[in-house]
C-alpha cells in the first residue's frame, strides 16, 4: 500500500528531498568544527555561542512558524525558511568574525526552524489515514541527510577540498530548492471546515503533553547521541574511532526504523505505536548502564551495541506519531499546535546536552547514561497521557 494516496505523490516526494537536504544542514557545523577551530582559532567558549545561536534561533522559529504557516500557508512560510538558510550558508565562513558569524547561524537557524514546521503540517495534511506513516517515513529522510552529509564532508577533505565549499554547495543547493518550491503547487486535502469554539489551544491538555513530549524525546535523542561514543570507551574499553562508530550505529537504528516501519505497519494505530516504541526505547537505554556494570567479556560489549540500535529503532518513529496526534487532536489549528510541540523539541536539543555533561562531570558518565534512561521512562508515561487526551478529544 502506498504511503500517501496517488495525488499526493509528487509533492510528498519533493518534500522528502528537501527534508534530506535539511537534514544535512543539521549536522555540518558539527562536521566542520575542527576544520573551523583550527582555521578561525577561536576557543570553546567561541564557537559554542556561534552554535548556541543557532539552536535558539531554531527554538524560537518553530513556535513563529506555527502561526506563519497558519496566517500566510505553507508555501510562503517554506519559501522564507529557505531563503534565510540561503542568506546564511553561502556567507558562513566567509570571514572569522564570530560575531558575524554567529548572526549568520541565527539566520540559518531561523530558517530551518520554518523548514522543521512547514513540512511537517504540510506531510500530516497529506496524511488521510492518519496512521502517522508518511510523517515517520518523511523524518527518515533528515536521518538520510544527518548521516550523508558528514560523509561528503569526509570525502572533501580528504581530497584537499576546504571546508567552506561546503556551506557554498549546500547554499547553491538550497537556491535551486527555492526556485523549485517557488513553481511547486501545494495541492493539499481540504482542511476541516472552521471550529465555532474559541477555546484556545492551551486549554487542552494534549497541547502540553505534545510539547513535554518531543522536549523528552529529542533531549534524549540529541543527549544519548552526544555521551554514546564516550560512554562505550570508558565502560568497554572501545577505542576512540570505535566508539564514534556507536553513534552512527544509534542512527543507524533511527533510520531504519524512519524508512522501514511506515513500509510494514501502513494500517496500526498511531498511539498504540507511540508507547510501544518508547517503551522499547526506555528498556534498552536502561539495559546499558547494566550491561556496563559486569566484568568485561565479549558478549557484554557485543549486547551493548545491539541496546544502541535497538534504542535507534525505538526512538525513530516517536518524534512522528506525536505530530500525528497533535494533527488529529487540533485539525483547525495544526500548524499552531505542531509548531509549539517542536519547540519543546527545540528547547530539549538545547538543554540536554548540557544536563548530560553536568551528570557525567558530577556523577561518572554511567550516571548520565542512566539519567538518560529515567528520562525515556518519563517519556513513557508521557506518551501514554497525550493518547489519552488525544483519545478523549
Amino acid at each position: 500500500m502506498s504511503i500517501v494516496e496517488k495525488q499526493f505523490r509528487g509533492l510528498f516526494g519533493t518534500l522528502f528531498g528537501i527534508f534530506v537536504l535539511y537534514g544535512t544542514s543539521m549536522t555540518m557545523i558539527g562536521a566542520t568544527l575542527p576544520r573551523i577551530l583550527a582555521d578561525f582559532h577561536w576557543d570553546y567558549v567561541t564557537v559554542g555561542t556561534v552554535i548556541a545561536g543557532g539552536s535558539v534561533a531554531f527554538f524560537l522559529s518553530t513556535f513563529v512558524s506555527g502561526y506563519l504557516v497558519h496566517s500566510l500557508g505553507p508555501k510562503a512560510t517554506a519559501l522564507l525558511g529557505v531563503a534565510l538558510g540561503v542568506v546564511g550558508l553561502a556567507f558562513f565562513g566567509a570571514v572569522t568574525n564570530p560575531a558575524v558569524n554567529f548572526l549568520l547561524n541565527v539566520l540559518v537557524g531561523l530558517g530551518q526552524g520554518a523548514i522543521e514546521v512547514t513540512i511537517n503540517s504540510t506531510v500530516i495534511r497529506l496524511d488521510t489515514r492518519k496512521t502517522g506513516s508518511p510523517i515517520v517515513f518523511t523524518q527518515g529522510a533528515f536521518a538520510i541527510g544527518a548521516i550523508a552529509g558528514p560523509l561528503a564532508l569526509g570525502l572533501l577533505l580528504h581530497t584537499g577540498g576546504s571546508w567552506t565549499l561546503v556551506y557554498r554547495g549546500m547554499a547553491l543547493l538550497f537556491a535551486v530548492l527555492l526556485v523549485i518550491l517557488a513553481k511547486l503547487k501545494f495541492d493539499l486535502p481540504a482542511a476541516p471546515a472552521r471550529a465555532r469554539s474559541t477555546a484556545r489551544l492551551s486549554a487542552h491538555p494534549a497541547y502540553w503533553l505534545a510539547f513535554g513530549t518531543l522536549f523528552l524525546y529529542v533531549g534524549i535523542e540529541m543527549g544519548f547521541s552526544n555521551w554514546v561514543a564516550e560512554y562505550f570507551v570508558q565502560s568497554f574499553q572501545f577505542q576512540a574511532a570505535a566508539g564514534a562508530l556507536l553513534v552512527s550505529v544509534f542512527w543507524a537504528g533511527i533510520l531504519v526504523g524512519r524508512l522501514g516501519v511506515p513500509m510494514v505497519s501502513t494500517r496500526a494505530d498511531p498511539g498504540r505505536k507511540l508507547v510501544l516504541f518508547a517503551g522499547g526505547v526506555a528498556l534498552f537505554l536502561a539495559a546499558l548502564p547494566v550491561l556496563g556494570s559486569f566484568s568485561l567479556v565479549s558478549w557484554t560489549a557485543v549486547a551493548g551495541v545491539g541496546a544502541v540500535f535497538a534504542a535507534g529503532l525505538g526512538c525513530s518513529v516517536i518524534y512522528g506519531l506525536v505530530l500525528t496526534l497533535v494533527g488529529a487532536t487540533f485539525p483547525h489549528a495544526q500548524s499552531k499546535a505542531i509548531g509549539f510541540a517542536a519547540t519543546g523539541g527545540g528547547l530539549g536539543v538545547f538543554l540536554f546536552p548540557y544536563f548530560g555533561s553536568i551528570l557525567a562531570q558530577a556523577w561518572g558518565i554511567r550516571y548520565g547514561i542512566a539519567a538518560f534512561a529515567g528520562f525515556s521512562i518519563l517519556m513513557v508515561f508521557s506518551s501514554l497521557l497525550l493518547v489519552r487526551a488525544a483519545r478523549a478529544k
